[in-house]
């Protein structure tokens, strides 16, 4: 099998108990996801940026993809954090970089599926989304992530409604969000309102996480909506960062595997979990196949 992953590579810094501690953190996280499930024979392509003087902080995982399509930065993107468990605190990004060039791809149907992960809202542009979705025939998993967040005094993003949200849906099959993301993508509805319209625009499957309180997914089969949900797994929280990422790469690689929605759902919650249980990801093993 093969497969894309599309988002920028972030540098995340929190404020430690001592001192600032500085990570590998975007898309990087998406791949923590996805590895433990993929088999010898699938080849994974990354689209993201780079920059060597940070490189080696990606290293780990980054050599096992395909980074012929990778983009070369003179700065990486880089998240602030107020707490190392993010909560309601500020988010701060720097070095905000343009949209990654998708120019090296002249055959987008030679991936079974194509994962697009916002990581910092202007990873691609609408433009792209809709020539991708033009040239593409298969699945393409969508995660709203900062796309919901504007840009405001001194970089600081906050939650506002997605301009031109429709034209985004429209060439999307699958999205991920999480309650406040989805607020930004209908406004003034209830959850079962938002997904039916979400679902009207022709998206086939909408996740919305909920963190600690577990996973809604919802999906058209046979003309009526689908619902199914996920209880939060009993673990010991430590950490927040990178969950979601990791959450929707395993429902996406499992989904674009087997086009099990429910089994994809579940696993996407263990690996979610298992995250969670977890102080430092970047340097563990989320979740083996056969767990």
């Amino acid at each position: 099998m093969k497969i894309i992953l599309i988002g920028h590579s972030i540098i995340d810094h929190f404020d430690g108990p001592e001192n600032e501690i500085s990570r590998p953190g975007g898309i990087f996280y998406s791949l923590i996801g996805i590895f433990p499930l993929a088999k010898a024979e699938d080849e994974i392509f990354l689209l993201t940026g780079w920059n060597k003087d940070t490189f080696n902080l990606f290293e780990k995982l980054y050599s096992k993809t395909n980074l012929t399509l990778q983009t070369r930065l003179r700065r990486c993107p880089k998240y602030f954090s107020i707490s190392l468990v993010r909560k309601k605190g500020k988010e701060v990004y720097k070095n905000l970089s343009s949209q990654l060039s998708t120019e090296k791809i002249s055959d987008w149907n030679q991936f079974d599926g194509i994962l697009i992960n916002m990581i910092t809202g202007f990873d691609i542009s609408l433009d792209q989304l809709k020539t991708i979705r033009k040239k593409f025939n298969g699945t393409i998993y969508f995660d709203v992530h900062t796309l919901s967040r504007g840009v405001g005094i001194n970089l600081n993003r906050e939650f506002r409604p997605i301009p031109d949200i429709n034209e985004w849906l429209v060439n999307i099959d699958i999205l991920q969000c999480n309650e406040n993301e989805l607020c930004t993508i209908i406004q003034d509805k209830s959850e079962i309102e938002s997904v039916a319209e979400i679902l009207k625009m022709g998206v086939k499957i909408v996740i919305i996480t909920k963190g600690g309180e577990g996973a809604h997914l919802f999906y058209n089969f046979g003309g009526e909506t689908n619902s199914y949900f996920v209880n939060p797994i009993k673990i010991k929280a430590v950490n927040k960062v990178g969950c979601g990422d990791i959450f929707g790469a395993a429902f996406f690689y499992t989904y674009i595997s087997s086009g099990d929605v429910i089994e994809s759902l579940k696993l996407a919650n263990k690996a979610g979990a298992a995250a969670a249980s977890m102080k430092n990801i970047t340097t563990q093993t989320i979740l083996k196949q056969n767990d």
